[in-house]
C-alpha cells in the first residue's frame, strides 16, 4: 500500500514530477530530436525545424493539456493529476487520436525515421496504457520515461548517437522521477516498474515494426 510521503520530500517529488510530466518528455525529446540530433535535419532550414517542433508540440503537449483542462472544468475529473483510473479514460482516448494525427502527418510528411518511430510509440503506448488501465492505474511518468530511454537505447545501437552521455543521464532522471513517483505516494512500485516496461518495449516494437 502506497504511504505518505515525508513532509520534506512532498515538494521535490512534486517539482520533478512535473518537470518531467510525461507531456513534457514528449516535449524535450522531440526537441532533442529535430535540434540536437543535427543529422536527422542536416541542412534543413530553421524555418521548417520550427514547424516541425510545433505541430508535434500542438498534437502531443497543447491538445492533451487543453483537453485535462477542459475536463477539470467541467467536473469531470477532480483533479488535472488525473488520481484514478476512471478519470485516466477520456484523457487516454484523446491522446490516442492526436497521437495518431501527429503520426500520420509526420509519415506523410517523409519526417526522419526516429521522429516517425516515436511518433508511432506514442500512439502504440496511449492505446495500451488504455487497455491496462482497466486493471491498474499504470504509471504516465513510467510510461513517458520507459520510451525516451528505449529510442535512445535504439539510436545508440542504430550507430545514430555520438556518445552515452545523454542516455546515461536520461536514465539518471528516470530513477529520480520513478523514485518521487513513488516516494510521494502517487504510485506503488509495481505501477511504475510496469509503465516503463511498457513504455520501453512498445517503443522498441515501433522502432522494429518501421524497419
Amino acid at each position: 500500500v502506497a504511504t505518505s510521503p515525508a513532509a520534506w520530500l512532498r515538494l521535490p517529488a512534486l517539482f520533478f514530477s512535473y518537470l518531467f510530466h510525461p507531456l513534457f518528455i514528449i516535449a524535450y525529446t522531440a526537441a532533442y530530436l529535430i535540434y540536437g540530433q543535427t543529422d536527422l535535419y542536416l541542412g534543413a532550414a530553421e524555418e521548417k525545424k520550427f514547424r516541425t517542433l510545433l505541430s508535434i508540440l500542438s498534437s502531443n503537449l497543447f491538445l492533451p493539456l487543453v483537453t485535462v483542462l477542459l475536463l477539470k472544468g467541467l467536473g469531470f475529473v477532480q483533479s488535472i493529476q488525473l488520481k484514478t483510473q476512471k478519470e485516466r479514460i477520456i484523457p487516454y482516448i484523446a491522446c490516442i487520436t492526436f497521437f495518431f494525427w501527429s503520426y500520420y502527418v509526420s509519415k506523410k510528411l517523409g519526417d526522419p525515421f526516429e521522429l516517425r518511430a516515436f511518433l508511432l510509440s506514442l500512439f502504440l503506448t496511449a492505446s495500451v496504457a488504455l487497455l491496462l488501465n482497466n486493471y491498474f492505474k499504470i504509471s504516465m511518468h513510467g510510461l513517458g520515461l520507459g520510451g525516451a530511454n528505449a529510442l535512445l537505447v535504439c539510436m545508440l545501437f542504430a550507430g545514430n548517437m555520438r556518445d552515452g552521455f545523454l542516455l546515461a543521464l536520461s536514465f539518471f532522471i528516470t530513477g529520480l522521477v520513478s523514485t518521487a513517483r513513488i516516494k510521494s505516494g502517487s504510485h506503488h512500485p509495481f505501477e511504475v516498474y510496469l509503465g516503463y516496461i511498457t513504455g520501453f518495449l512498445v517503443q522498441v516494437f515501433a522502432w522494429w515494426f518501421l524497419l
